[in-house]
Parts: C-alpha cells; structure tokens; sequence
C-alpha cells in the first residue's frame, strides 16, 4: 500500500467515525421512540418497522465497511487496500442515504450529516476510490488475481484445511454440480462419503464425541472456511450440508442430557445418520413463537399431529429435529415449545411415506424449486406419529425449552449461512473473470473493457468485505459474543451474493441464462440465501435493531 492509497485510507476511517457517531445518534432517538419506562415496545417496533429496516442496513453496510478498513496494514497490498476503499466509499454513500431518512423520520438536526456530504475531503475520497481511474485499478488487480481476495490471516491447520476443501470442491463437488441442479437429484453418496471421511458433519461436535471442534471453545473459523470452500463447488450439493448438523449439534450440546449427547453426537459427527430441522409450518415462518405442530403426552412418550414445511433433507435424514408445541397452552408462545427428535428411514426420492407399527404416519413431498436443487425442501405430514419420551432433548427439564435449544444452534447457522453466501460469490466471480477474458466483443475480450473492469472491481469489493467481516464475527461468537453481528453478517452476504451473481449473469449475457453455464446456477441459488435461516426482514427487524436499540437503552430487553 503506497502513501497515497495510506492517506486515502486515513481519510476514510475519519468519515466513518464521523458515520458512527451520526448513526449511535439515530440509534437512540429511534430507541426512545420505540421505547417506554426504559425498555422497548413491541406495539411501538412494530409501529416503525420502516425506520428499524433502515438501521439494521446501515448497520450492517457500516460495520462491514469499518471491518474492511480496519484489517489494512501498511504491508497489504495495493488491491486490498483498493478494494477496502471502494466498498468503504459505496458503503458509506448507502449509510449516508439511509441516515438522511432516519434522522428525517426522527426530527433529528441533518447538519452534521450535511456537513459530511457536502465536504470537500469527501468529494475527493469518492472520486480517488471510486471514480474511473480507481474502478479501472481495482478492476485489473481483481482479474490479475483470478479473484482471490478477501485474504484472511490463517494459522497452519485453518489454511491446510482451506486449501483441502477448496481442492475436494473443484475436482470433486463441481463436476457433478451441474447434473445434481438440472436433473433434480438428489446428493449422491459419491459426494456424501468422502464428506464424512473428511469429518465434514462433525465440525461442531466436540473432540470428546467423535467431532472436531475443541473441548474448551467453539471454532467458527474453521466452519466458515469449510463452508465456503464447498458452497463454490455447489451451494446445494456441498455447501449447505453442514447446516442441519451445525444446528442440531448445538442443541444438543446446549441442552441434551448427557445421555443424548452421548448416543447422538457420535452419529451426527460420522454422518450417520443425516438429519434434517422441521421448524417452519404453513401458517409460522420466521414466527417461531406461533408454531403450531403439537406434541400430545401418551404413556411412554409423545404423538405428533400437525405439519412442517420448508425442511431441507428431509427424505435423505434418518433424524428430524422437530420444533413441537408439548404445552397446549398456546398462550406460553415459544415457553410452549420443546425439541423432539424424530428417527425414520432414509429414503432416496422426492417422496416418501413412513408408517409405525403402532399406526402413526409421517408423509414428506419435495417442494419444487427454481435452484438449491440436490438436498430438496420437504412439506411433512405427521398423523400420530409416536416419539419416545428418550428423544426429548433435556428430558423432562427440557420440555418448554425448545425455543432456547433453537435459537442456540441458529447463530452458528447464520454464520454459516453468511459463508455459503462467500462460497457463491467466490464462484461467480471467478467464473465472470474467466468469461471476461475468454469472450472477444467488438475485436477485444470482454476483460478489457473499463465497465467490465469496473463490475469486476465492485463485485470483488463485496467478496473481499463479506469475507473478512464473515471471519472476524466467527471469532466473536468463538467468544460468546456477536449474536446480532452474526445476524448481521448473514443479512450483508446474502444480499451481496444476490447482488455479484446478478452481475456475473449480466457479463455472461445471453449465455449466463442458458441452464449449460454455471452462472446461471450461482444466480438462482443464491435468491434462496436471504429467504433461509431466518429472513431478511425478520433478521433486519428481530435481531439486529432490536439489539442495537437494546444496547443504545443500556442493555435493557424486554417489551411492555
């Protein structure tokens, strides 16, 4: 990083910091609207949804942008810091946008926003990082380094198994890829196999049950590396596989007795069997407290009658975890609930029926889908189906606590979530580049035209950021901390993939839309990553707001 490219980088971090504050700003005036006694309103959130969408996106462009600035030394190289600077100046633009209508809404005084906006040292910033000159830069550096950015430090054994992943993705994962989505197949065990050898089910299962992760910590890095590195050969046929164990994993840890963690984290870390999560019903998405499927007390365990839906794997799983009302007092909301484990045959097929010997019935159908084809989401009938008492995760002290159980695995989904995110970006990007260079329009490769360039800089900005603020939230939650950031993350990169497929499509043109090319693959895969593992919108509006209201009212949560 030269000296100019250093002093545009102070410059940067000063306009942030001016950002941060103007944003803490909005964050408390939104935070006493919403708010009575000291505590926040659930009448009153849900009254300015508007307002808690935009903080939650200025939130998120904002800290990535910081994340992005801050991991710059004086000895990275001429592109990170290029790209830095390019996401930071877009970023910035976004947050500044966003809190113009914030402190519209909230009859804040706009001058300190105004005075940023309209000061010279930010003109220059936008025209140094951004302008012509600076996307032409950014956008050969990208091409010369085959989009290989974003860049983390890595000790020995994370970056041995990057690179082991990476090359199990490309020569194994990728040639089968395209058959898996067109064909609508199901993931065949020439891909599930070496995947269990290689430990891949086991990542959040302790060393002491047959796992990777360590006795004393969680390792999220490591989960983030893998996951990207096999959602680039396939989001559905690789890289989601590790979801349904990372959550189920969790649970049982966080509340199983010691004879569930016992018998089941063993098999869950050999992939043996494979499991599914049924919490989505017909009528209760992102509303977890709302579920409905009840759980009916017979001797000896438990009878199921209700539906799921949306519950990826289903048919292939030999364990379902299943979120159930066990308390008919619908009035408890998500007090109510509890995690039954559900055992069935593994079946291969997009259909299957399941029947006990006792009379209970559990039927599953594959919804049919535009992408994420090879794991295939299953609508679930259960009419009752017996369960027994064992397969309560915590036993008799675990009924009502399944919401809890949940939410423990979800923010390791969520960050996983935002690493498949990376692993389609990474491949879209990638695969732009190699058309780029390949394809002659008007006498010259596509590569070498400055909009192509410029596309190619903005899309590697977004992998690059995605990427570093992905791996830097792992280790907050390795900490016990960043539960809202790990949500925050997930919102940013799933957008983002949207955002780089859609361009990697475009640059491809009339063949990005042919099935034969796999942009077109990345492009419908990727509209799937900001719907999962809970919403956009509740995520934007559930999670991170709340918390940052929360945190802007010292830390008081709760409603009126």
């Amino acid at each position: 990083m030269n000296d100019t490219l250093h002093a545009q980088v102070d410059t940067a971090r000063g306009g942030l910091a001016a950002l941060r504050t103007a944003f803490e700003a909005a964050t408390g005036a939104l935070a006493q609207r919403c708010s009575g006694d000291g505590r926040l309103s659930g009448r009153k959130l849900d009254a300015e949804q508007v307002a808690s969408f935009e903080l939650a996106w200025a939130a998120a462009d904002l800290l990535a942008a910081e994340t992005g600035l801050a991991l710059l030394r004086p000895g990275s190289s001429e592109l990170d810091a290029r790209l830095a600077l390019l996401f930071a100046v877009d970023a910035a633009a976004a947050v500044l946008s966003r809190l113009e209508t914030l402190y519209l809404e909230l009859g804040l005084d706009l001058a300190p926003l105004r005075a940023w906006r309209d000061a010279r040292e930010w003109d220059a910033l936008r025209q140094s990082a951004a302008g012509a000159q600076a996307l032409d830069a950014a956008g050969r550096g990208v091409v010369a380094a085959q989009g290989e950015v974003g860049a983390v430090e890595l000790d020995e054994p994370h970056a041995m198994a990057q690179e082991s992943f990476r090359r199990f993705s490309a020569e194994v994962v990728a040639p089968q890829a395209e058959a898996i989505h067109r064909e609508n197949r199901t993931v065949p065990e020439s891909l599930l196999q070496p995947l269990r050898e290689m430990g891949v089910f086991g990542l959040s299962v302790p060393e002491q049950y047959g796992g990777s992760a360590p006795a004393d910590h969680e390792d999220s890095l490591l989960m983030v590396l893998v996951t990207e590195a096999l959602s680039e050969g396939s989001l559905a046929a690789a890289g989601s596989l590790i979801t349904r164990p990372e959550i189920l994993s969790r649970a049982l840890v966080a509340g199983g007795t010691p004879e569930q963690q016992a018998h089941w984290l063993p098999k869950l870390a050999a992939g043996e069997p494979l499991c599914a999560i049924a919490i989505t019903e017909p009528d209760y998405g992102s509303d977890v407290a709302g579920l409905a499927l009840r759980g009916t007390r017979v001797p000896g365990g438990w009878r199921l009658n209700g539906a799921k839906t949306w519950c990826t794997f289903a048919g292939k799983a030999g364990v379902l975890m299943v979120v159930t009302r066990t308390d008919p007092d619908r009035s408890l909301g998500h007090k109510g609930l509890s995690l039954l484990l559900v055992e069935k045959p593994s079946y291969e097929g997009h259909e299957f029926v399941f029947r006990q010997d006792g009379g209970g019935v559990l039927t599953g159908r594959a919804i049919p889908t535009i992408g994420y084809r090879g794991m295939h989401s299953f609508d679930l009938s259960f009419e009752d189906f017996f369960v027994p008492d064992a397969n309560v995760v915590g036993g008799e002290s675990g009924l009502g606590k399944g919401f809890y159980y949940t939410m423990a695995g979800m923010v390791g989904g969520r960050m996983q979530t935002a690493a498949r995110a990376c692993g389609v970006m990474r491949a879209a990007l990638r695969a732009a580049i190699r058309y780029g260079e390949d394809r002659k329009v008007f006498g010259q490769a596509l590569a070498d035209f400055p909009l192509t360039r410029a596309k190619l800089a903005r899309m590697g900005a977004r992998l690059a950021v995605c990427r570093q603020l992905a791996c830097e939230v792992a280790g907050r939650v390795d900490r016990g901390e960043g539960r809202m950031e790990a949500s925050l993350v997930k919102l940013l990169a799933c957008r983002s993939a949207e955002m780089v497929t859609r361009e990697a499509l475009q640059l491809h043109g009339g063949m990005g839309y042919a099935e034969e090319t796999a942009v077109s693959r990345y492009f419908v895969d990727a509209r799937v990553l900001s719907i999962f593992e809970g919403a956009e919108e509740t995520l934007a509006l559930k999670v991170v707001a709340r918390s940052l209201m929360e945190r802007a009212l010292g830390g008081a949560p709760g409603q009126e």
